[in-house]
Formats: C-alpha cells, structure tokens, sequence
C-alpha cells in the first residue's frame, strides 16, 4: 500500500512545470526532474539550482547526450514547502520520470524523499543540509552538498576561537533547516565553554523584531548567529541598525543571498557567512565559468555548481553502469566517483559525500563577498 494518494494531491495542488529539451519523442530523451523553488519567498536559491541543472543538461546535450538520448529538464515548483514538495513528487511519479535533482530546502526534501525511496526513483538533492534527510536509511537519496552537522561545527569554531563574543545569542527560524543547524552551533560552542545568553525561536515570515532586539540589547548580546534564510535576517539586520543595536551577526547558507543587502542594505555590511567553497573560482571551471556568463548567468551562487554535479552524477552513472535503472544506478553511485565542477565526489553509504568543505565569508551591502582568513 502506497503511504500517499497522489491522485489526490495531484488533484489539489498544481506545480509549475517547464519542459526543456525541444519536441524529442519520450522514448528518445532521459528526463530529469529539478524540483525546488520556482515561485516564493527562497525562489532566488531556486534559480541557482535551476541555472545549475539546466546549464548541465545543455553541455551534454551537446556532446551528444547520453548513450544517444538527450536529456530534458523537467523544472518543478514546490515553492519550499512540505506539502507542495509531496505533491511535486507524486506527479514526476505519474510522470514515470526516473530521476531527480533536487529538492532545496530541507524542511521540503525530506517528505518528498519518502516517496521517492518508496517508488525507486534517484535523488540527488544540491542544496538540502539536514543530517535527517540522510539518516533515514534509504537507498535513493544522496545529496551534492555537505551537512548541518559538518556547517553547524565549521561556524561554532570560527565563533568560539575566533570571535570569542561575550555574550552570544543563537536565533533560529523555528524550520528544519534553520533550527537544526542553529542547533549545531550551538551544541559546539558549548563544547567549547561559551554558553549562549538566548537560544531562541522566531517565526517564518516575521517582519517586527522589536521585542527581539530590546531583549538582546537587555541581555548585552555582542554576537548573533541566526539559522534560517535571508527574508527574516535581512528585515533583522537593518532593524537592528535603526535600534543602535550594533552587534555582529553570522548566517549559514541560506542567508548568502545578495537580496539579503538588497532587504538590509547597509546593515548587512560584515556579515559572516558559512557557504560552500566558491567554484567558481577553481580554474578547473573556467570554460564552464565563461559558458555561464555568456548567458548573463552567475555560477558563482551555493547551488549553481552542486546542481551541476547532481544531473552530471546521474548521467555519468548511466554510461558507467550501461542502464537506466535508478535501484542500479544508486548501487553504482555509491561504489564509484566522479569528477564535477565541485571537485572529484564519492559517497557514503548514506548518501552523503565523502568530502565537502564549507567557508566562511564575509558579506558585503553591494552583496559581493569575501572569504575569512
């Protein structure tokens, strides 16, 4: 028995779908699936993924696809909620499509992978960082990104050893994401005897922090580390100028987003952010760099290069392991590795890589960044 209906929530719940791939026959192209934020408040991080994907999908295309198919590009809105997730994964099921990058957020990724375990279809999600996603003991998801438990740690010990605050507060958007990893830092600075003043709680969507900033100024906070994504911190940042609260903040990667100076504007000048290391920059890419700003896109973005590496390690597990099979090619995939835009990749049995390595930068108010010594 199926745990969901998905002619139901087929039914209730319309996902934004865009095909690409020109007016190929079925039969001759492998889709793929790219399931995150098309619309909603995170779309920005939606189209670092999207960019990612398709660009990946256009370069081997152009090489002439795989075994003698293209590949099409089936791009899914779930708008980075759990029950819009659910209802994109019931319909690239009905679809019969076998596989999928994606989702972003985590809160999102973890529903929709039940039924994608459930119905053998491949996962490889580009942006999603909680641990639980990879703990349930599926065989079908696998992620191109590293994890709240390896990000959490990497900014506790830059806070601890290297910013020492006297007071610190954690605050957190109440989500799996943003909760879990605020969590994580805040388990290591502990570890590391700094005990926060506040650890708590705001809400998705909140835009008066008043009360917020009083208790912090009331508590002599000098630090904040926040966990959760760029809309809420950037409304923080800039009221926490406009109330003379002056204390440094510090994000994970859901907050490196240049809306976020766009929300906060000088306020956001000096904030630290945990990201994925620039690919960008390695001069490994630097054909893949010029492909994308040829089309006026920016590959520098969290998203953009793992998004890549997800639809490479599919297509690449297809001409290694000479099947479509999906149950086959997760076999295959966890016994191989592959070499990417990210670098060279293996995985865990639990589908985590191997490697993965986050950076802390600092953030600027013209939204560029640069990296922490």
């Amino acid at each position: 028995m199926k745990t969901f209906n998905r002619n139901v929530l087929s039914a209730a719940v319309g996902a934004a779908i865009l095909s690409l791939g020109g007016l190929a026959q079925a039969e001759d192209t492998i889709k793929i699936a790219v399931a995150g934020p098309i619309t909603g408040p995170v779309a920005q991080y939606g189209d670092m993924q999207m960019s990612g994907a398709k660009m990946a999908v256009e370069q081997i295309n152009a090489k002439g696809g795989v075994n003698g198919k293209k590949l099409e590009a089936v791009l899914m809105d779930d708008v980075c909620e759990p029950k819009q997730a659910v209802a994109v994964a019931n319909q690239i099921v009905n679809q019969k499509i076998k596989y999928v990058v994606g989702h972003l957020c985590s809160g999102s990724t973890q529903p929709a992978s039940k039924l994608y375990e459930e119905e053998g279809i491949l996962m490889i999600t580009p942006a999603a960082t909680n641990p639980a996603i990879t703990q349930q003991g599926y065989k079908m998801v696998f992620r191109t990104i590293g994890t709240d438990d390896q990000q959490g740690p990497t900014a506790g010990r830059y806070i601890a050893t290297k910013v020492k605050p006297k007071k610190l507060a954690i605050i957190h958007d109440k989500q799996q994401y943003g909760e879990g990893i605020a969590k994580e830092v805040d388990k290591t600075v502990k570890a590391a005897g700094i005990k926060p003043v506040l650890f708590e709680g705001i809400s998705k969507g909140q835009t008066d922090f008043s009360a917020l900033i009083t208790k912090m100024k009331k508590e002599g906070v000098d630090f904040v580390y926040y966990g959760g994504y760029h809309p809420e911190l950037g409304l923080l940042l800039r009221q926490s100028k406009e109330q003379g609260f002056d204390a440094k903040y510090m994000g994970p990667e859901g907050v490196g987003n240049k809306d976020i100076s766009a929300i906060a504007g000088p306020a956001s000048e000096g904030l630290l952010v945990t990201l994925p290391a620039d690919f960008s920059t390695d001069p490994a890419n630097a054909a893949l760099v010029k492909a994308f700003k040829d089309q006026k896109q920016d590959p520098s973005g969290p998203f953009v290069m793992p998004a890549y590496a997800g639809v490479q390690v599919i297509t690449d597990a297809i001409t290694g392991a000479k099947t479509e099979d999906p149950i086959k090619l997760a076999e295959y995939i966890r016994k191989n590795s592959f070499q990417t835009p990210i670098g060279k990749v293996a995985f865990r049995e639990n589908g985590d890589l191997k490697e993965f390595e986050f950076v802390i930068f600092e953030w600027h108010a013209d939204a560029t960044k640069t990296p922490v010594k």
